[in-house]
């Protein structure tokens, strides 16, 4: 079974062109299925009946995993026996009718517009990396994009000319989302007095050169956790309470957009979302923002 689940992480991996995210987690939850397979002396997937997924999915519930967790185990688990059957391995599907639990829908944290202002206003702008910082901030505002894709946003995908940003996503698919004036502004600020000189340090240092917009203080490209403590800083320092982290500014980019008349589609295009309905959370968010609207200023509100 180990060698099965080789062969399904290689697939994810090459043929499906999954994120890492993806694979990491299909990995762990396909890998601890298994290891209850074992642990019933079930060494083929012919002999997986309904039954034994059913047990392994209540152990999981013993466990006490959310319906969150759950939900990841089912998609992983009929995944591995698509994949099984996809490649001739078996013609059982032991998990074909399994139904993942219905989620609680979470509405995401969301920034106020004064809020993400306070927050932009707090980078020191008279130093390099304020600057660097600023520029981040605006774009992560600006095109609500990921932080993976900022990570690997270039030089070259940004197009001054037409206003847009070029992206890669999940699965490295490629989107073009309009950025606007002033995070085009603080790219280029951050481009001509900063990353400049972070390339000489960079080759310095004698570091690999890359076109990698965003560098940090060696000149090198800058890591998840980075960008995540940049965020944290400056919202502590804009003494905003709520918890924000970077994907705060994706919600915040995609609610702001719907509450000012944007079309769901295109919103659902400019995230980047496969699903439509991945989408349609932020109409939640905008409802309940209407309804506090209504509470706050009608007379019988």
């Amino acid at each position: 079974m180990q060698e099965h689940l080789r062969s399904y992480i290689h697939f994810l991996s090459l043929e499906k062109n999954s994120s890492d995210n993806t694979i990491a987690s299909y990995k762990h939850n396909v890998s601890r299925y298994i290891n209850f397979l074992e642990s019933k002396k079930i060494v083929s997937p012919e002999n997986i009946t309904e039954e034994i997924v059913s047990s392994y999915l209540k152990s999981l519930s013993r466990l006490l995993l959310s319906a969150r967790s759950i939900s990841q185990n089912i998609s992983a688990i009929k995944g591995f026996h698509k994949y099984l059957i996809g490649d001739e391995i078996t013609k059982n599907n032991p998990a074909q009718d399994l139904t993942t639990p219905k989620l609680p829908k979470n509405l995401p944290e969301v920034l106020t517009l004064p809020e993400v202002d306070l927050i932009l206003a707090k980078p020191d702008t008279t130093q390099p990396l304020g600057t660097r910082d600023r520029a981040i901030l605006e774009t992560l505002y600006a095109t609500g994009m990921r932080v993976s894709e900022l990570l690997i946003l270039k030089q070259s995908d940004i197009n001054t000319e037409f206003g847009v940003v070029r992206v890669f996503g999940k699965g490295s698919k490629e989107r073009l989302i309009p950025i606007g004036r002033s995070a085009l502004e603080w790219i280029k600020t951050y481009k001509e007095n900063v990353r400049i000189n972070l390339m000489n340090v960079q080759k310095r240092l004698q570091h690999k050169s890359s076109d990698v917009l965003f560098l940090n203080s060696r000149g090198r490209q800058m890591t998840r956790m980075a960008v995540w403590n940049i965020v944290d800083r400056y919202t502590r320092e804009a003494r905003i309470e709520k918890p924000v982290h970077p994907h705060t500014f994706r919600h915040s980019f995609a609610t702001h957009l719907l509450e000012g008349g944007a079309d769901l589609r295109a919103v659902q295009e400019m995230l980047g979302h496969s699903d439509i309905s991945t989408t349609e959370i932020y109409t939640h968010i905008d409802k309940e923002y209407l309804k506090e609207v209504h509470k706050t200023f009608h007379p019988r509100g």
